[in-house]
């Protein structure tokens, strides 16, 4: 069966976005006077959107108001989501090829619905054809809704398209949505976690892509 559509997460697959997330928290923190985090722990506590980037980057013995922190961050991040933010090497050249080859692509994101489509933009305009992140009725990864909009909105089956990101919120997203994943090790999350996660079919570098997809296709042949 040939696939017709790749689903990409954002964060740590097709960006490099950790350092503006890194910075964003930081900045909440530290108006409030609380502890600072250290890189490595913010990289740990992404995948599961900015409210519970939130959450885990606040001290456990918090006990003031939360949805004021996610308030500061957001602000931040708005204005700073770019400074440091960009496309991981070799990744615009898939999504051209997979453009050229009538392969449809889109990004489904755990980052707040509005983030999502300016970066969208700002960095893959029409090399992405359709980007949905948290909010609007949808929930969450690994909640399957973001996935179904997106495939509703390409026009494409699930059993003809693949699913990539990054972490184990990822695999479970794609086994939630019944569909193939392919993990990228470059991401958030390194090889051996996404081993222990399960899954099978794992790249190191976005030019693989292109022949995870062909093995797809060939093991589903009719």
């Amino acid at each position: 069966m040939k696939i017709k559509a790749a689903i990409f997460d954002l964060d740590g697959t097709l960006l490099n976005t950790l350092d503006d997330l890194y910075l964003s928290v930081n900045h909440m923190l530290e108006k409030f006077g609380l502890p600072l985090r250290s890189k490595k722990e913010v990289r740990n506590f992404l995948g599961s959107g900015v409210k519970v980037l939130v959450d885990k980057s606040l001290p456990a013995s918090f006990d003031g108001n939360r949805e004021e922190c996610l308030s500061v961050f957001k602000e931040y991040y708005d204005k700073h989501e770019s400074d440091h933010t960009a496309p991981y090497d070799g990744i615009k050249a898939v999504l051209m090829k997979l453009h050229e080859k009538g392969v449809k692509s889109a990004i489904v994101s755990n980052k707040y619905d509005a983030a999502v489509k300016r970066l969208k933009e700002d960095y893959f305009g029409s090399l992405v054809d359709f980007a949905v992140g948290e909010g609007n009725g949808v929930r969450i990864k690994p909640a399957p809704d973001g996935v179904e909009k997106a495939l509703a909105g390409l026009g494409v089956k699930k059993q003809e398209s693949v699913y990539a990101g990054d972490s184990e919120v990822d695999f479970l997203t794609a086994k939630n949505a019944d569909m193939n994943f392919i993990a990228v090790s470059w991401g958030f999350r390194d090889r051996d976690r996404l081993i222990e996660t399960g899954a099978e079919t794992i790249i190191d570098k976005p030019d693989e892509l292109l022949g995870a997809i062909a093995a797809f296709e060939a093991e589903n042949k009719q």
